[in-house]
């Protein structure tokens, strides 16, 4: 079982209940395929670097994951049909971008607690 982050954009013209829909199919996939949810951060409406779809903002979540290593191809499929996601990216997280999460995770809690 590897572990993995992926960050996703979802178009911005949906209401919080379908951008709630949205990522819940996706970690429903990730659950139906022998992925273990480890993780999710909601990050909100933000701004694009660039237009994509002629859409200036998005709505951007977190996943991580840990899962077979055959379950990312079929879940690059997934998103590539989802037409709600814009963008999408996974990576296989190794021993120091584990410790990097581990620290921003505490470091958010600390800061929501404050």
């Amino acid at each position: 079982m590897n572990r993995y982050e992926t960050v996703f954009i979802v178009t911005p013209v949906l209401s919080d209940d379908q951008v709630a829909e949205t990522v819940g199919k996706m970690k429903d996939f990730i659950k139906d395929n022998g992925g273990k949810l480890l993780h999710e951060e909601n990050w909100g409406l933000r701004k694009l670097q660039y237009p994509i779809q002629k859409k200036s903002t998005g709505f951007y979540h977190l996943l991580e994951f840990e899962a077979p290593g055959e379950i990312v191809l079929p879940m690059e499929v997934t998103f590539k049909r989802e037409e709600r996601v814009i963008r999408w990216l996974t990576t296989r997280m190794d021993k120091h971008h584990m410790v990097y999460a581990d620290k921003r995770r505490a470091k958010r809690a600390a800061e929501s607690k404050a």
